[in-house]
């Protein structure tokens, strides 16, 4: 939805939270009909009704714009009453939900290729975004295999790549529609892996 706000509001020293909202709502809605290639800062200002300063003043790029858009700014804090197959399995359905959204699978591939060369793209997303959020999991992970219930060594980066980047690529590149079952059937990959486990009723032949 758009509101219409006068050039003397836009340009005070206070920020805006309208604003704000007028601009993200715009993003999404740009980035659902024209894709990210298709939406531009232009684009933005003339849906939200601001100027491109007042944008410029909020955010350095449309990359930003885009980041602020299609993510959470809080990620979920881990239940210490879950445990760790029940986490992740959550996790999964979250990083699911939020990638099925109709701007995300439009802007994740675009915004990959720009996290790769804006360092502060990537230093927001890495080390502002997700950071506490891994250190909370590598804590769990860390925990779950002091008690044997994962293997020891297990890497939470690639844990974390294998969640979001499967959901990624199914949602944006493979167009998924099913989600349900793309949860369930990323949940129990990660979980029990691909190999068969040993068939524990072949006995080894008796040597005489």
């Amino acid at each position: 939805m758009t509101t219409r706000r006068t050039e003397g509001h836009r340009l005070g020293s206070k920020r805006d939270a309208a604003v704000d909202t007028a601009v993200l709502d715009a993003t999404r809605a740009l980035l659902v009909e024209r894709g990210y290639s298709g939406t531009s800062i232009d684009a933005i200002a003339k849906r939200a009704d601001v100027g491109r300063p007042t944008i410029y003043r909020r955010w350095p790029s449309k990359a930003h714009i885009v980041n602020d858009t299609i993510y959470p700014a809080v990620l979920p804090e881990l239940d210490p009453a879950d445990d760790l197959a029940t986490e992740l399995g959550r996790l999964i359905g979250g990083a699911v939900t939020v990638f099925a959204d109709p701007a995300a699978r439009e802007a994740a591939p675009g915004l990959m290729n720009e996290v790769r060369t804006d360092a502060a793209l990537h230093d927001s997303l890495i080390s502002g975004q997700l950071a506490g959020f891994r250190a909370a999991l590598a804590d769990r992970i860390e925990a779950a295999a002091q008690r044997h219930e994962v293997r020891d060594g297990l890497d939470v980066d690639i844990v974390i790549d294998v969640i979001v980047g499967a959901a990624i690529f199914a949602l944006s590149v493979r167009d998924v529609e099913d989600t349900d079952a793309l949860t369930s059937g990323l949940t129990d990959l990660l979980l029990r892996g691909i190999l068969a486990p040993p068939d524990t009723t072949t006995t080894a032949p008796s040597v005489d």
